[in-house]
């Protein structure tokens, strides 16, 4: 198994902010979580409330994971 590394420079507010917009998204994609940004999970067409349910934890566990990574790389003062 591969493991790649991404260094990220802590958004401070004194960098160019596209730029560093581009590289968040580029490592959230990589990560498998760019639904996440999106908020683009489409509908649950199952009818099992089970089911449904389930992937309801994903997506939000999903959403969780892009959000920690967001904020791993900001700078506070």
């Amino acid at each position: 198994m591969v493991t790649t590394r991404f260094d990220i420079e802590k958004f401070s507010g004194k960098m160019d902010f596209g730029l560093w917009r581009i590289k968040m998204k580029t490592l959230v994609v990589h990560q498998g979580l760019a639904d996440a940004l999106k908020g683009d999970f489409g509908e649950s067409s199952n009818s099992d409330n089970e089911e449904s349910s389930s992937s309801d934890v994903e997506k939000a566990k999903m959403m969780e994971k892009a959000h920690s990574a967001i904020i791993i790389c900001l700078f506070f003062r």
